[in-house]
Order: structure tokens, then C-alpha cells, then sequence
């Protein structure tokens, strides 16, 4: 062979090369193992809350795989890669990078809207999808296309405390007590105008932050102004030593306590006899609410051997409906995941089913109103039009 004919055969091989890679490159085939991100506080404080989001992903994440997950006719099996946010918006973003240095294609995450926030936009940059059960509506209002919330948002919850408040507790004074986060001051100040506008007062209205246990003065200003209900948007481990200030000073039956849905766990049941009502506000309802709740419930508790503590069947959820939205797409890349899920109305195994608008705002949250009644959290009433 001469050298022109030589140099033909591989400028010819070469462009085949070429031509083949670039169509490998524009394939949309997947790999063996795709990455879920899953970012929640698992130390701390809410240790448990975020323990239980985890949970609820990994029952699904082991469903899928033991049926064999499959995207365009191949098996492909579905690694969660956790991280601990610590509940602090640092360690958030921090998180947040990581996961995308990771390859994660979506992301479960996070219970702090104070942590939620922040991340956002780490996500957005890598269209990564990000499922939060947080519910401070500045989440949505980022305007990214990543951002899904997974239940009803504030401004929902607000409503609900002051319908509830102003309609079903016969209270004329509140104190208004929050925890200095975005989730907390955010709700906050959110019921304290329902309050208002229902012709509610109130006479006491305190912040402090998210790991404050000494309450004494706080529990002396409560009896002071002769506060008939204490709305809390803290978490229970605050509510809980905040009730043990008001017994040092003989002020427990005389008040009610009215929490967002970081109080309505199961740890907080251990102050349902020391004050004269404990409720709570949630968009979190319990799985036992739903058809397919007992079913879930019961594999919860033969996988941990212990009950859920928070809302681990909405992760649950979460992940099945990022699995329906992946064979929909018939793609594991992440901005495809993103653009399915914005138009995707999903089965969702246990709450029925998830559909975003357009911001990413849960279609159909609804906020439930419970109370405690021999030591479980009883639901007294629910609506998605407070």
C-alpha cells in the first residue's frame, strides 16, 4: 500500500472512530449502578428524624433491587450514597457538593429547610433533582427547575394553626415560640398573623436557637402573661424541656401546646400527660392514615424493629416515584429525571400518589391537626383548604 493510500485508510479508520464515539456519546444506555443521594441530619439533635427519611429510602432502595430495577431492558441496581447534613447550612452545601462530585442522579434530601435552601442551588447546577420533606416555601420560590417538595408547604401549616387555634381551642392569650430557623421563624411568623387575624393575642413571643434547653425565664414570662395556649414551632426535644421549666413553677394544666410537625413525633409522647392538651399541625400524615400504611408499617418494623418516627413512608414514596420517573424517562441522566418529573404523575405506593406544579409545590398536600390521646398521636382533622 502507497502512503496516500496508507494516509486515506486511516483518515477513513479514524473518522469511524470518531463517528462511533460520538454516537456511543449521544446513547442514552445505562450503566450497571446508579447513585441516590440521601442527605439528612444522622447525628444531632434530629438524629432520629433523619435516621427515618433514610430508612423509608434504603425499604424502597431494597425493593427495587430485589425485583430487579431495570431501565431499557437492562438491570440496573440502585446505590444509596448518605450523607449527614448535621441540620446546619454549611455542612448542607457541603453535602450537596459532595453528592454531585459523587454522580448521584437524584437527590432524597433535606429535612431542614434552613439546609434545603442553601443546597438548592448546588443542585440545580448539575440538574440534580432534589426531594425535600422541607416546608418553607422560600424552597420553591428559588425558581429552580430541581427543586420538589414532598408534602404541603408553610404557608398551608399556618393557616391550619390559626383555623385550629381560633376554632377548636376556646384560648384567648398564646405565646408564639420558634427556633430560630428558617423552618421555625418562617412558620412562626406565619401563625402568629393567622393568630392575629383570627382576633387571637398574642402576649409572648419568643426565639431562640435550635439547641436551647433552659427555659426558666421563657416559662416565667408564659405564666406571667396568663398564656392560655403555647404555639411552638421548635423541635420536641425543646418543647419537651420548655414543659419541664413550666412544671418547676406549677404551670403546666393551665396551658395547651400547639406545635408544627417537628413536635409530632413519637419521642414527644412522653410529655402527653405534663401539659392540659398536646396538638400538632402537619403535613406529615401518619402512614397509618393511608390504604397501604399497615402494610408498610409492618415491613418498617420487621426491617428496623422499631417504629417510624417521623415520615419515613413519604422517602419511601420519594424513591419509587424517582424509579417511575427513570423507566418513564427510559434514562438515568439527571436532567432527564428532572424535566420526566415535572410533568410526572406518579404511583406512589403508600400516600397514593405525587404530582408537582410548576415551581415543584406538592398538588396535593394536605395538613392534618392531631392530638395526643393514649399515647399516640390521634388525628382530629385534615384539609388542603384551611
Amino acid at each position: 500500500m502507497n502512503s496516500l493510500a496508507s494516509r486515506r485508510h486511516s483518515l477513513v479508520a479514524l473518522t469511524a472512530t470518531v463517528v462511533t464515539a460520538a454516537l456511543l456519546a449521544g446513547c442514552d444506555n445505562p450503566p450497571d449502578t446508579i447513585k441516590i443521594g440521601v442527605a439528612q441530619p444522622l447525628s444531632g439533635n434530629l438524629a432520629a428524624l433523619g435516621q427515618d427519611l433514610h430508612n423509608g429510602v434504603k425499604l424502597a432502595v431494597d425493593e427495587l433491587n430485589k425485583e430487579g430495577f431495570q431501565i431499557k431492558g437492562k438491570t440496573v441496581k440502585i446505590e444509596i450514597v448518605a450523607m449527614d447534613d448535621r441540620s446546619d447550612p454549611k455542612a448542607g452545601v457541603e453535602v450537596a457538593q459532595q453528592l454531585v462530585d459523587a454522580g448521584v442522579v437524584a437527590v432524597i434530601g433535606n429535612l431542614n429547610s434552613g439546609v434545603s435552601i442553601p443546597a438548592a442551588p448546588v443542585y440545580a447546577a448539575k440538574n440534580v433533582a432534589q426531594l425535600a420533606i422541607s416546608t418553607n416555601p422560600k424552597f420553591t420560590e428559588l425558581g429552580l427547575a430541581t427543586t420538589f417538595r414532598l408534602v404541603a408547604n408553610d404557608n398551608l401549616q399556618a393557616r391550619a394553626i390559626g383555623s385550629f387555634a381560633a376554632n377548636q381551642l376556646s384560648a384567648g392569650k398564646f405565646a408564639v415560640v420558634d427556633d430560630g430557623t428558617t423552618y421555625g421563624k418562617g412558620l412562626a411568623a406565619g401563625a402568629t398573623a393567622e393568630l392575629k387575624k383570627a382576633g387571637k393575642e398574642v402576649v409572648v413571643a419568643h426565639s431562640s436557637d435550635d439547641k436551647t434547653t433552659a427555659f426558666d425565664d421563657l416559662a416565667a414570662k408564659i405564666k406571667a402573661g396568663n398564656v392560655e395556649v403555647i404555639v411552638s414551632t421548635q423541635g420536641d426535644f425543646q418543647v419537651l424541656a420548655l414543659m419541664e421549666a413550666l412544671k418547676k413553677i406549677d404551670y403546666t394544666q393551665q396551658v395547651s401546646i400547639l406545635g408544627g410537625d417537628t413536635i409530632k413525633t413519637t419521642a414527644m409522647l412522653k410529655g402527653s400527660d405534663i401539659v392540659k392538651g398536646l396538638y400538632a399541625t402537619s403535613p406529615i400524615l401518619d402512614a397509618k392514615e393511608f390504604v397501604n400504611g399497615k402494610a408498610f408499617l409492618s415491613k418498617y418494623q420487621d426491617t428496623y424493629k422499631m417504629e417510624p418516627a417521623y415520615g419515613g413512608h413519604y422517602t419511601y414514596d420519594a424513591m419509587y416515584i424517582l424509579a417511575g420517573a427513570m423507566k418513564r424517562a427510559n434514562s438515568v441522566k439527571p436532567e432527564k429525571i428532572t424535566e420526566t418529573l415535572r410533568t410526572f404523575d406518579g404511583y406512589a405506593p403508600i400516600t397514593g400518589s405525587m404530582k408537582w406544579d410548576a415551581v415543584g409545590e406538592q398538588r396535593y398536600g394536605v395538613v392534618g391537626v392531631y392530638s395526643v390521646r393514649k399515647g399516640v398521636w390521634d388525628l382530629q382533622l385534615r384539609s388542603d383548604r384551611w
